[in-house]
């Protein structure tokens, strides 16, 4: 009795650490939870400080004096005879505060793009693991399955052979079967972990994920068709993905930049008043004092003549980028494509023959009506056909996600 508790603890304990888990579900923890995501987005608060800082004006300058010593009277710090005060502010021209916060917003649309792109490429990884995942577990199954009928036989055959019933090659031969689903079972093992653990960092969630998925939502997937041919989807492309609208928006940024260092070389006004007690003109006398630099040349040339030749290659940077994304839809879409026909070649029936006569080869070798070579050659075609389709499914996903993840907006039925 306390085998079986225990039995059903360790049970309850494995499933208790895995969370079956929608592609939904996924992306509403990713959401949530994405430590990068989190992170990233302290960009755009830090610019939201930055635009509360470019509006900020220098603080208003207040000093004083009063007198040291007094020759006349022999009197050191004569403070009732003498003293004064001024106040002054820095008054800013040329525009200079307005282009400097029309660059602080602009930055923050930078920010913003950069969020865009990085929660796109999160989501993209999110879901191509997903899908990987599936389909891992699909094949794992599938192996799990064939290895359980063959380890089954490998014993029989082993029983059989120690009493010189069978031949030792036909034991090898089985034993071969058995090696070659071993090491495909480890190797997707492998992939498995390698998953899960994205998972868990792409989600925040420390259980390992079981993709919940039906055969039938992985149909319409599968079957999905993009909107519009090639060109739309260039089109599209370009509208939407944030990474080339960062870029674009550069060279904007990058204009209001040298717009900024022009109208730094204006020169500023000081503004202020003063208040003399005895050592002016009148007694008590209150003046204006106004302050401007000589403009006897430009201080920041250099700045402006740098800011003008950022905008140069800025604009050089959104025309590779341009580029750069017609060609990745195009090599994308050529791919789905193909990879698409390819899986449409093979007909559901001709999938539902193949496991028809996987059963029906083992019936017939289970009643004596095909060798053991006849059986184990196709067993090891089958093996290797199970694991292309599955592969096939999921790389006609892949491509679907390349796309989605370059066009960033509804492409697909």
């Amino acid at each position: 009795m306390n085998k079986i508790a225990g039995l059903f603890i360790a049970i309850s304990s494995f499933m208790a650490a895995q969370q079956q888990m929608s592609l939904l579900d996924c992306e509403e923890a990713f959401q949530k939870n994405n430590l990068q995501l989190l992170a990233e987005q302290y960009n755009i608060n830090m610019a939201d400080a930055d635009i509360l800082q470019a509006r900020i004006w220098e603080l208003p300058q207040l000093s004083g004096q009063i007198n040291a010593y007094n020759p006349e009277g022999k009197k050191a710090f004569d403070i009732g005879h003498a003293k004064g005060a001024e106040i002054t502010q820095l008054i800013y021209m040329g525009g200079k505060k307005k282009n400097e916060i029309a660059f602080a917003k602009s930055n923050k649309e930078l920010a913003q793009l950069q969020f865009s792109q990085l929660l796109v490429d999160l989501r993209a990884r999110l879901r191509s693991t997903y899908f990987n995942l599936y389909y891992e577990k699909q094949k794992l199954d599938n192996t799990n399955k064939q290895l359980g009928y063959m380890n089954d036989l490998l014993n029989a055959y082993r029983v059989q052979s120690a009493k010189g019933n069978v031949s030792l090659k036909d034991e090898v031969r089985l034993q071969s079967l058995v090696i070659q689903l071993n090491n495909d079972k480890l190797g997707i093992n492998k992939n498995i972990l390698e998953f899960e653990q994205n998972l868990k960092v792409l989600t925040g969630i420390s259980d390992d994920i079981d993709p919940q998925l039906s055969d039938a939502d992985a149909k319409e997937i599968l079957a999905a068709q993009p909107f519009g041919d090639e060109n739309e989807l260039k089109r599209k492309a370009l509208e939407n993905n944030s990474d080339y609208q960062y870029f674009l928006k550069l060279i904007d940024n990058s204009k209001l930049y040298a717009q900024w260092q022009k109208s730094l070389n204006i020169p500023d006004l000081n503004v202020g008043a003063g208040w003399d007690q005895n050592g002016g003109t009148f007694k008590n006398e209150v003046n204006l004092m106004v302050g401007i630099p000589l403009p006897l040349w430009k201080s920041n040339q250099g700045n402006v003549e740098k800011a003008n030749y950022a905008i140069q290659q800025n604009q050089k940077n959104a025309d590779y980028q341009k580029l750069n994304l017609e060609t990745k839809v195009q090599a994308a879409y050529k791919t789905w494509k193909s990879q698409y026909d390819q899986l449409a070649d093979i007909k559901t029936t001709d999938l539902n023959n193949m496991e028809l006569v996987y059963d029906g080869m083992l019936k017939n070798f289970r009643k004596g009506n095909i060798n053991l070579i006849e059986f184990t050659d196709f067993m090891d075609s089958y093996r290797e056909t199970a694991l292309q389709i599955y592969d096939m499914k999921n790389d006609i996903m892949q491509s679907a996600e390349q796309l989605n993840q370059l066009i960033q907006t509804k492409i697909f039925y």
